[in-house]
C-alpha cells in the first residue's frame, strides 16, 4: 500500500485500529503513572512537609484522584461514543474551543512530562558522570535529544509493538520500587520517624505543607486517565473503566509507601538535600552503595517505559482531535500500522523545545514537574465538569448518553471538580501564567482547523475565552521578563 493510500485511509477514519485487552489497558495506566515521579517523592515531600502533612496530602490526593478515576470510568460507560477521553469529554461538555484547549493542554502536559524523564535519567547518570550535572547541562540536553528521537523511530514502527514493550517494562519497573519499600521497612528507625512527624522548622504551617505537595501528587498520578485516552483501541468498552480503577488502586499504596517509609530512614532535612532520584539516596543510607545502584537502574527502566506510554498517549490525543476537525488535517494522517506519524513528530518536537528551555531553569526537574501538573489541571477540571452535567440530567436530552445517572455519580463528580479546583489554587499564579504562555499561541492551530472547514473562526463566547488566554499569556511574558516569576 502506498503512503498516499494509507494517508487517505487515515483521513477517512478507515485505518485499522489495534485492539487492546483489559490487561494491556491496565498496564498502560500503570505504565503511565509509574515513571519519574515516584523516584523523586522522598526529596520532594521532605522539602515541604513531615510525616503528618504527608499522610494528609496522600489522603487528599488519593481520594481526589480516585474520584477522577471513577469519573473516567463513568464517562466511558455513559458516553461510549467518545474517544481520547480527556479531550473528547471537554468538547462534548463545553464546546469546541475549550475542547481544543483541553486537547492541547493535555498534549502539552505530556510533552513537558516527557522532558522530566530525560532530566532525571541524566541526573541519575550524573552521579558518576559529573558533566551531566542535574540533567540540565549542554551535554545532558544533547544526549537526551538523541534519546527523544530514538524513541520516535521506535514508536514509528507500530503501536502494537510499542504497547507490547510497555507491558514488559511495566512489570520490570515495579520490582525495584517494591524492593525499596520492603528494605526500607526492614531498616526502619522509629525514632527517626518520630522526629520527622511534625515537620522541620522550614516547613511552615500544616496547611502550607500539604499545599506544597499537591503538584507533586498530581504529577505521580498523571496517567490515571491512560485507558480513557486510548479507548478507541479497547476490545471491550467496559474494559476502559475497569483498567482505570485497577491501575489507580495498583499504584496508590506504592506511591504513599515510598514517601512514608523514607521518613524512617533519614532526617527530613537530609532527605530534602539529596540529589534526584532521591529514592536512591535513601536506600543508599539504609543498605549502602548497592542500593543506590539498584534504584538507579530501576529508575532508568521505569522512566523509559513511562516515556513510551506517554508519547503514545500524547500523539493519540492530537490524532483524534484532528479526525474530529479540532486540529489541522495534517495531524490525522497515520500509517498502515495505525501510527499517527505527524502527531508523533509534533510531540517529539515540543519535547525537544522544552528540553532546551530546561538549561535556563534554576531547577529543571521541579520546574518541568510542576508545569506538567499545572497544564493537566484544566483538562481534568473540564472532564469532571462534564460528568457533573451528565449526572444532573443533561444526558436525558442526549441520545448518545447510555444508562441512567445516580446520586452517587453526582457526588463523585462534584468532589472531582472541587479537588481539581483546589489543585489550581495550590499550583499558584506562576504556573497558571506559564500555562497561558503555551495555551495562547496554540490558538493558531484552532484557527487553521476552522479555516480548512471554511467556518467562522470564533463564536462570541469563544472570542472571550481567546481574549482571556491572550491576556494571560501577555501578563506571563511580562512577569518573566521583569523577573516577577522565575523558571
Amino acid at each position: 500500500m502506498s503512503h498516499a493510500e494509507t494517508s487517505d485511509q487515515a483521513t477517512a477514519g478507515a485505518s485499522p485500529a489495534v485492539k487492546l485487552t483489559l490487561m494491556t489497558l491496565t498496564t498502560m495506566v500503570v505504565g503511565s503513572m509509574v515513571g519519574a515521579g515516584v523516584f523523586s517523592l522522598p526529596r520532594r515531600f521532605a522539602q515541604e512537609t513531615g510525616v503528618a502533612g504527608a499522610l494528609i496530602a496522600w489522603a487528599i490526593a488519593g481520594a481526589g484522584m480516585l474520584m477522577l478515576a471513577f469519573v473516567f470510568q463513568t464517562l466511558a460507560v455513559r458516553r461510549p461514543d467518545l474517544d481520547a477521553g480527556v479531550y473528547a469529554y471537554a468538547k462534548a461538555g463545553f464546546g469546541e474551543y475549550l475542547g481544543f484547549f483541553s486537547a492541547f493542554g493535555y498534549w502539552a502536559s505530556a510533552c513537558v512530562g516527557n522532558v522530566t524523564y530525560w532530566v532525571l535519567i541524566m541526573s541519575t547518570v550524573g552521579a558518576i558522570w559529573p558533566s551531566l550535572g542535574d540533567g540540565d547541562t549542554l551535554i545532558a540536553v544533547v544526549l537526551s535529544s538523541f534519546g527523544l528521537w530514538a524513541f520516535f523511530l521506535l514508536i514509528r514502527r507500530g503501536v502494537k509493538e510499542a504497547a507490547a514493550i510497555n507491558r514488559i517494562v511495566t512489570v520490570a519497573k515495579i520490582v525495584p520500587i517494591l524492593v525499596f519499600v520492603i528494605l526500607a521497612l526492614f531498616f526502619f528507625e522509629p525514632s527517626v520517624f518520630a522526629d520527622n512527624f511534625g515537620g522541620a522548622d522550614y516547613a511552615g504551617s500544616l496547611f502550607n505543607q500539604v499545599r506544597g505537595t499537591m503538584l507533586a501528587t498530581v504529577f505521580v498520578f498523571l496517567g490515571v486517565e491512560g485507558a480513557s485516552v486510548y479507548s478507541r483501541h479497547a476490545k471491550r468498552r467496559e474494559d476502559v473503566g475497569r483498567a482505570t480503577v485497577l491501575g489507580f488502586l495498583s499504584v496508590f499504596a506504592v506511591f504513599a509507601s515510598v514517601t512514608i517509609v523514607s521518613y524512617g530512614i533519614m532526617p527530613m532535612a537530609e532527605i530534602a538535600e539529596l540529589r534526584q532520584p532521591s529514592m536512591a539516596g535513601v536506600l543508599e543510607e539504609a543498605v549502602g552503595t548497592w542500593g543506590k545502584v539498584f534504584v538507579s537502574v530501576g529508575l532508568i527502566v521505569s522512566v523509559l517505559g513511562a516515556y513510551l506510554a506517554w508519547t503514545l498517549m500524547a500523539a493519540e490525543v492530537l490524532f483524534v482531535a484532528a479526525k474530529d476537525d479540532d486540529m489541522p488535517r495534517f495531524l490525522r494522517k497515520a500509517t498502515s500500522e495505525d501510527v499517527p506519524v505527524p502527531a508523533l513528530l509534533m510531540t517529539t518536537a515540543l519535547s525537544q523545545v522544552v528540553l532546551i528551555v530546561t538549561m535556563f531553569s534554576d531547577d529543571a526537574f521541579n520546574f518541568a514537574l510542576d508545569l506538567t501538573s499545572a497544564l493537566s489541571l484544566i483538562p481534568f477540571l473540564l472532564a469532571a465538569g462534564f460528568a457533573v452535567k451528565i449526572a444532573l440530567g443533561a444526558g436525558r436530552r442526549d441520545p448518545a448518553v447510555a444508562g441512567q445517572s445516580t446520586r452517587g455519580e453526582l457526588v463523585i463528580a462534584v468532589i472531582a471538580v472541587l479537588y481539581t479546583a483546589f489543585l489550581l489554587y495550590a499550583a499558584g499564579l506562576k504556573f497558571v501564567l506559564v500555562s497561558f504562555i503555551l495555551y495562547a499561541p496554540a490558538t493558531l492551530l484552532f484557527i487553521k482547523a476552522r479555516r480548512e472547514q471554511n467556518r467562522r473562526l470564533f463564536s462570541p463566547r469563544e472570542a472571550v475565552i481567546c481574549v482571556v488566554s491572550i491576556a494571560g499569556a501577555v501578563v506571563g511574558v511580562i512577569a518573566l521578563s521583569a523577573g516577577w516569576i522565575q523558571l
